[in-house]
């Protein structure tokens, strides 16, 4: 089986994501795959209980695709071997009329998660410039002072916002948040399938919505705004990466070794030492329970 290279899915140029690619061939079988993403996973969990112990450090894990990329699946199978409570994850769904008094990354503000934990957004902040750059007139809702009409959401008005979220993820990245952004990256053809399972197998129909289908009609738009979306906002700090996503398997074994090897170059993350003072009197501590 091949290494994933994180070099080959980090965005540290500006990219045409026509040009990107959706399936990548790791040179292995699915039963390899699935054994390489439970070594890696079980490796994450580890790490996770020392991240834990240490508290100064939390990891933000952004999720970002078209409908079927494989967002939900990704996270149960990956995340899988964390201990329950270090691993907190947030669907972030139409905003409630309680998050529409408050700035639109209010939501996403308090849901980060604390350190030494790790918090899953599936989808996130980034739908404030995706799903409303494609739909603004869901940016009247949110009742903003200086925007009354559709002639308002202007250029200014979305570099305004970049700039925005550029800043809070630089203020999270310097008071300790670590930030992994995925972009599932889906081709036009495979989602057609999976939305065909969708509809063909009963246990599946839950998931269809005839809106998905609306929303794949802007197939085009959305992949416009997602492609000007990762190149305003890939930064050293908080980098993007483009996941191959046509197959799920090799999908969640690249995520899972970015964040495993990315994790592991930060040399300070590890347990606490006891005092001097406790760990000169475990023998004493030993013989008090031994005595009880």
């Amino acid at each position: 089986m091949k290494t994933v290279n994180i070099g080959d899915f980090k965005v540290s140029e500006k990219i045409v994501i026509d040009g990107t690619k959706t399936s990548w061939d790791l040179e292995a079988s699915k039963d390899e795959l699935e054994y390489q993403l439970e070594k890696t996973r079980k490796k994450l969990g580890k790490l996770q209980d020392t991240l834990y112990a240490h508290g100064k450090y939390g990891v933000l894990v952004c999720l970002q695709g078209m409908d079927t990329a494989g967002k939900d699946s990704l996270i149960r199978e990956v995340f899988k071997d964390f201990n329950a409570r270090g691993v907190v994850v947030y669907s972030f769904k139409t905003p409630t009329a309680l998050e529409k008094r408050h700035d639109y990354l209010w939501r996403h503000y308090i849901a980060l998660p604390e350190r030494g934990k790790f918090g899953v957004f599936n989808r996130t902040h980034y739908e404030n410039v995706l799903v409303t750059r494609v739909h603004p007139e869901y940016i009247l809702g949110e009742n903003l002072p200086d925007v009354n009409s559709l002639e308002d959401i202007n250029e200014e008005f979305w570099d305004k916002r970049f700039q925005q979220i550029n800043d809070f993820e630089k203020t999270i990245q310097q008071n300790g948040t670590i930030i992994f952004k995925f972009f599932l990256n889906l081709s036009k053809e495979e989602q057609k399938q999976r939305q065909l399972r969708r509809l063909d197998k009963p246990e599946k129909n839950w998931k269809f919505s005839p809106g998905d289908l609306d929303e794949r009609e802007l197939w085009g738009e959305y992949q416009k705004c997602y492609q000007d979306a990762i190149n305003r906002t890939s930064k050293p700090h908080a980098p993007w990466y483009l996941i191959p996503s046509d197959d799920k398997r090799t999908a969640r074994v690249i995520v899972a070794e970015i964040m495993l090897q990315e994790l592991q170059k930060y040399k300070d993350i590890k347990e606490p030492e006891l005092d001097d003072d406790i760990k000169a009197k475990i023998s004493e501590y030993r013989e008090r329970l031994k005595n009880d």
